[in-house]
């Protein structure tokens, strides 16, 4: 049985937090005692390679790791392919609003580490000081103000995006996942189409 959290705003909303094994625990008396659920929106992202119900194995982490420093570079820029072999790659980001500059990257498939490698920070770091001296004035690595060091896992699948409807058991389920690095960009239109989905899905119980 899912243990869950809950919380109601103002105008009447629900959240509730919990952990599933499977994907039709979203439908479970205990989770929605007074309330029959018609639909379920599956927005796992990388756990859709294990959420019973769903199991996606063609779903695998794009792993990237990124230093976030204060220093400034004036401009943006983006090398695909370094000499430090594949799963590597070499960017130079400034974030909105004084927030700093991102310092990339890596994309490593099949790769679950969520921690931090220090040795790949270095070549990043490396790899953005040659790329743009205007960070350090031209100074080594020694010389970036760093803010911090991130590691985030995209959720790629191997055939695009999942955005589908499908039955399972007695209720439907929208999919909505696998967008990779490009989950960003791509929100607005997958959460439209996810709707759209979602509507024909709502209309098409109704008329049952």
């Amino acid at each position: 049985m899912p243990e869950y959290t809950s919380k109601c705003l103002k105008n009447g909303v629900v959240f509730k937090r919990a952990v599933f094994n499977h994907i039709l625990d979203a439908t479970s008396p205990s989770v929605h005692p007074d309330q029959k659920v018609d639909l379920v929106i599956n927005c796992a992202g990388l756990m859709a390679s294990k959420l019973g119900g769903v199991e996606d194995k063609t779903v695998v982490p794009a792993r990237g790791q990124i230093v976030i420093v204060r220093n400034e570079a004036g401009k943006m820029l983006d090398v695909s392919g370094t000499d430090d072999g594949d799963g590597e790659a070499c960017y130079v980001m400034t974030r909105a609003a004084g927030g700093g500059t991102i310092l990339g990257g890596s994309y490593q498939l099949g790769n679950w580490d969520s921690q931090a490698d220090p040795n790949l920070a270095v070549r990043i770091m490396k790899r953005a000081v040659k790329m743009c001296p205007q960070l350090t004035d031209g100074k080594e690595i020694e010389h970036l103000d760093i803010i911090r060091h991130s590691v985030g896992l995209r959720p790629v699948r191997a055939n695009g995006a999942r955005i589908e409807k499908e039955r399972i058991g007695d209720t439907w389920v929208v999919h909505n996942y696998g967008a990779g690095g490009a989950g960003y960009q791509s929100s607005y239109g997958c959460a439209q189409a996810a709707v759209n989905l979602a509507e024909e899905a709502l209309a098409t119980r109704a008329k049952l």
